[in-house]
C-alpha cells in the first residue's frame, strides 16, 4: 500500500537529519523522521534552526546555536549506530562550519546534502554569507547532492528549461565536487517528473507520472529523506535515487504526508 510503513527490528539502520524545524511539520526535521519511519529505518534529528512557518510562507527563523548543533550530533554518533546522514536547511556559515565539523568527527560517510537555499513559499533559508561555506566545507564531504532546479541553476551557473540542461547541470556539479548529483525534475514542466542523476561518470534519468497537488511544500525534503533511508539499508546511489522518487509520488498519491 502506497505510503505504509515498513516494519523495524533488531539490526534495523539509524539515519541522522541534520535541519531545520518545521512548524506545519509538512517540511524539515518532521518530513525527514516521518519519511524515516515510513521506510524502515530508525530516525535521529539535530536541528539546526526554529522556525514558525506554513506552506504559505514563513513568518520567523532562530538559529540554533553551532555549539549546541555539534553536541546534538555528536550525542547520536556515540554509539556508531548512524549509517547515513542528511543535511537541509543549514542557514548561516557559522552553523555550516559547525556542520561539516561534526561529520568528519562523527566519520559519517554516507552524507546526502540537500541544499537548501528558498522555501516553497519564496523565504529564503540559507543566509547570502552561507554560500561560500557550503561550497567549500559541505559539498566535498558528500556522497549525493540533491539539489532542485534553482538550486542546481545556482550552483551550475547556467539556466535550466528541459531535461537535457538538467543532465548538463547534474554533470557540472557532481564534477566540480567529485561527487554524485541528482537534479530534481519537479519545477520543469511535463506530465512526468524526470529525476536526472550523474553517479560515476554515467547520467541516468529516472521518469514518473507527475502527481497533481495544490501545494509542493516539503517534497524536497522527503525525496532527499528518503534516498538517505535507503542508502542507510545499503542502498546503492542509483536505486536510492529510484526508490526516491517512487516514495514521493506514493505519499502525494495516497495524501499521507
Amino acid at each position: 500500500m502506497a505510503g505504509a510503513r515498513q516494519k523495524k527490528g533488531i539490526g534495523t539502520p539509524t539515519a541522522l537529519t541534520i535541519a531545520g524545524s518545521d512548524s506545519c511539520c509538512g517540511a524539515g526535521i518532521q518530513a525527514d523522521l516521518q519519511t524515516f519511519d515510513r521506510l524502515g529505518v530508525r530516525g535521529a534529528s539535530a536541528i539546526t534552526c526554529i522556525t514558525a512557518q506554513n506552506p504559505r510562507r514563513v513568518s520567523g527563523i532562530e538559529p540554533v546555536s553551532p555549539s549546541m548543533i555539534r553536541l546534538q550530533m555528536l550525542a547520536v554518533c556515540e554509539d556508531g549506530g548512524i549509517v547515513a546522514a542528511k543535511t537541509g536547511m543549514l542557514y548561516s556559515a557559522r552553523i555550516i562550519a559547525a556542520v561539516a565539523g561534526a561529520i568528519r568527527e562523527c566519520g559519517i560517510r554516507r552524507l546526502v546534502v540537500d541544499p537548501v537555499m528558498i522555501a516553497t513559499s519564496g523565504a529564503r533559508l540559507l543566509r547570502k554569507d552561507a554560500v561560500s561555506a557550503i561550497k567549500e566545507k559541505l559539498l566535498p564531504l558528500a556522497e549525493l547532492i540533491t539539489p532542485n532546479i534553482p538550486e542546481a541553476e545556482f550552483f551550475c551557473g547556467k539556466r535550466i528549461k528541459s531535461a537535457a540542461d538538467a543532465a548538463v547541470a547534474a554533470e557540472t556539479i557532481g564534477r566540480r565536487w567529485k561527487t554524485s548529483c541528482v537534479v530534481k525534475g519537479g519545477h520543469l514542466p511535463g506530465g512526468k517528473v524526470v529525476n536526472t542523476l550523474f553517479h560515476q561518470g554515467k547520467t541516468t534519468t529516472f521518469s514518473i507520472s507527475r502527481v497533481r497537488v495544490t501545494s509542493t511544500h516539503g517534497t524536497g525534503c522527503v525525496f532527499s529523506a528518503a534516498a538517505t533511508a535507503m542508502m542507510s539499508r545499503g542502498a546503492s546511489v542509483p536505486a536510492a535515487i529510484e526508490a526516491a522518487g517512487r516514495h514521493v509520488a506514493d505519499v502525494l498519491r495516497a495524501g499521507t504526508w
